[in-house]
């Protein structure tokens, strides 16, 4: 079991400490996807897009004392995915500058092919949601027992019927409901604890 919850204010008024790797890890473990697949939507290798998530990190490092000295500068993940989309772009350009001289325009076909800012929000923030999800799901699975579990997932993942989910775990629909709702509360509880209410988002 984890010690005690941490919510994105706390968690951030930690990363200013660079020595908490505790703090850094729980972070990159939410964002690192979210910055390597918008990596990889904007054109960048593998190797590439783990580089630059690197990049990514190190600026955010850098700047978040700055960011939580003025909150009202706005949002957190917005914040910090202005900071991924700097760095694809001067990644980008410098590309562009090198293929310039040798008379190519890769770099600027995807500059040009980049998503209008509102549908990469969007996009952005479901796939926050999702890797949330899942970042949380990982947290809490030891805590319940398989069958427990599999109910959750079968009926609230998957879409099954709670009927079809008790006759392949041999529960009882009832206990599938019961099972589905503890799961699904604990998980709530989960990313509340890295979301929080009223938090930087």
């Amino acid at each position: 079991m984890e010690s005690s919850p941490t919510t994105r204010y706390s968690l951030l008024a930690r990363l200013v400490q660079p020595s908490d790797e505790q703090a850094w890890r729980e972070f990159m473990e939410i964002y690192e996807p979210l910055i390597y697949r918008q990596a990889r939507r904007r054109g960048f290798q593998d190797a590439d897009a783990a580089d630059l998530c690197q990049e990514v990190f190190q600026a955010a490092a850098k700047a978040i004392e700055r960011w939580q000295a003025r909150p009202d500068r706005g949002a957190f993940r917005p914040w910090l995915f202005q900071i991924a989309r700097n760095v694809m772009i001067n990644t980008l350009r410098a590309r562009q500058r090198q293929f310039n001289a040798t008379g190519t325009s890769d770099a600027r076909r995807l500059l040009e092919a980049q998503p209008a800012e509102d549908e990469e929000s969007r996009l952005l923030d479901l796939q926050y949601e999702r890797q949330l999800f899942h970042w949380a799901a990982q947290q809490v699975r030891a805590e319940f027992r398989e069958a427990t579990w599999r109910a959750f997932w079968l009926t609230g993942v998957e879409g099954r019927k709670p009927q079809q989910a008790a006759e392949e775990l041999q529960m009882s629909v009832g206990a599938v409901y019961i099972a589905r709702s503890r799961v699904m509360a604990r998980l709530r509880e989960k990313i509340e604890e890295v979301e929080g209410r009223g938090s930087a988002e």
